[in-house]
């Protein structure tokens, strides 16, 4: 055991013999509870909860499962049991179902289970799993603590992170609550100790209602809005169309989509009609104004976009780019001009200029119709209020039963792919009742069980005592790391860090902290 608990008199008497050995010299005993706040105002909530949901929740889509090289081990070792560092304890979970008929082959899932999304300091966007655990504020999920530590960027707290119970395919039935404040275990954050891979985080209230409501305006409320907005085609009559363009107000908002059977010609060409190609920012600086070939066609557009949606762009102008190096030049396929801003909207502007068609048999007119993109929200309550809360064990015996969920989806070793990361999945069975190593991860106490689940379910709790009717039990572990025990190039097993007295201490402190509404 890395470090004991000792009761007050045992603590002085430590002390005093410390002390003399040290020839007077007093040593500080190390802390045992680290936090660091996530999203610490209403402000910068706000702005976390606008970047998951822009564009019909595309963020929480596109996020992968969270799997670094340390989370998949290839070898783990067995030696003695785990000798608990003070008295078991429990804390009683809240909420729960009314009534539930429930079989003994059907396992209900609880509605505390959900997917925590952040963004890594490498810029992508991830998820891990994680659960409702009950607190005295009712704003508490428990998850791993490399799901809020960036082990791999210097112990650096993630970003933009954020907790949907019942997460599916976009959904989120009981809202979206932003991290407030993480609670670790001084361990992990500072020397990256593997034995204490858990966190307790604290959200604001959930956040629901209509999000991402399209909004048709005027043209000018459009290019003054500085949020997420677009511009759709709608089909007109070619009369509307020719009045359209002849209107100088109104010519840039009219287009045609020239056909299958069109040819390029000139605007002299009886019934000619013009289309705008795009290109980049130094042709059309050097393009001329009027009616013609090559002419520009209206103004830039200026196209708000997330920051990883900028860097994708960038990527395919120079599948080399790196962040932090300079912007590679625009290519004939992707043109356009690139503002990174990663605190508020990066955008991409477009250039273009003038083609003229004759004709075709296909033809089809277009205006083109602005739209902003507004919220209607409104706040859902506490997230204990709504999906309840786990329970929470300590220093519990191991060689028990333990039932574990997550939203797995990565792949095996071999490539294999089973999970699709969509819906929950689960595990049954008995803890190992031995403690298990991986020396190069600093894991020296975890507890295993035999699990097939792969990356995505890291987070996921570890539930002693479930009750199937009540889908209640007490969070007695959060899955850690994933192992191929037989080396047969499946993961087999997964490891969660041993809950001790010391993982007590920084669950009650966390149980005790206020986080508050984004919306009163």
């Amino acid at each position: 055991m890395k470090r004991i608990l000792l009761p007050a008199g045992g603590a002085v008497l430590a002390t005093g013999l410390l002390a003399a050995g040290l020839a007077g010299t007093v040593q500080a005993a190390e802390p045992t509870v680290d936090s660091a706040h996530l999203a610490e105002t209403q402000a910068k909530a706000a702005e976390v909860l606008d970047f998951w949901t822009k564009s019909n929740n595309a963020a929480l889509k596109g996020a992968k499962a969270f799997s670094p090289d340390y989370l998949e081990v290839p070898k783990i070792s067995a030696k003695g049991g785990y000798t608990p560092d003070s008295k078991p304890g429990i804390a009683e979970p809240i909420g729960g179902e009314k009534k539930v008929t429930a079989k003994v082959q059907n396992v209900n899932l609880p509605k505390t289970i959900g997917k925590v999304f952040f963004e890594g300091r490498d810029g992508n966007l991830y998820y891990c799993s994680g659960t409702s655990i009950q607190s005295q504020y009712r704003n508490l999920v428990a998850t791993a603590g490399h799901c809020v530590y960036d082990l791999a960027a210097n112990d650096e707290v993630v970003s933009r992170w954020v907790f949907v119970p019942g997460y599916y395919q976009g959904k989120t039935p009981y809202g979206i609550y932003v991290g407030k404040q993480a609670f670790t275990h001084y361990d992990l954050s500072v020397y990256e100790d593997l034995d204490r891979d858990y966190a307790f985080v604290t959200v604001y209230d959930g956040i629901g209602g209509t999000l991402n409501k399209p909004k048709l305006v005027d043209w000018k409320t459009y290019k003054e809005y500085k949020g997420e907005k677009f511009v759709k085609d709608v089909t007109v009559t070619e009369d509307e169309y020719k009045k359209g363009k002849l209107d100088p107000k109104t010519t840039d908002y009219y287009d045609v989509d020239p056909g299958s059977s069109d040819e390029a010609t000139g605007p002299d060409y009886p019934g000619a009609v013009v289309d705008r190609v795009e290109v980049t920012k130094a042709v059309y600086d050097a393009a001329g104004v009027g009616q013609g070939n090559g002419k520009k066609f209206g103004e830039p557009i200026v196209e708000h976009v997330t920051y990883n949606e900028a860097i994708e762009y960038i990527k395919k102008q120079d599948p080399r780019w790196r962040p932090g190096r300079p912007l590679p030049a625009p290519t004939k396929d992707y043109p356009g001009t690139v503002a990174l801003d990663e605190r508020t909207n990066s955008t991409i502007t477009h250039y273009y200029v003038q083609q003229w068609y004759k004709k075709g048999k296909v033809a089809r007119y277009i205006r083109l119709e602005p739209y902003i993109v507004v919220h209607e929200v409104k706040s859902v309550g506490r997230l204990g209020d709504n999906v309840g809360g786990q329970g929470f064990a300590w220093n519990q015996p191991t060689g028990k039963y333990v039932r574990v969920f997550g939203y797995p989806q990565g792949e095996h070793p071999d490539g294999n792919k089973p999970y699709t990361g969509v819906t929950p999945k689960w595990c049954y069975g008995k803890t190992g009742t031995k403690t298990y190593q991986a020396p190069k991860y600093k894991v020296e106490e975890h507890v295993a069980l035999r699990c097939a689940m792969t990356a995505g379910s890291s987070g996921g709790p570890w539930l002693y005592k479930y009750s199937n009717a009540k889908r209640l039990g007490y969070v007695n572990g959060v899955t850690s790391l994933m192992a191929d025990t037989d080396d047969n190039k499946r993961y087999d097993t997964i490891t969660t860090a041993y809950f001790d007295g010391e993982t007590n201490l920084v669950y009650s402190a966390a149980a005790k902290a206020w986080s508050g509404k984004l919306i009163p």
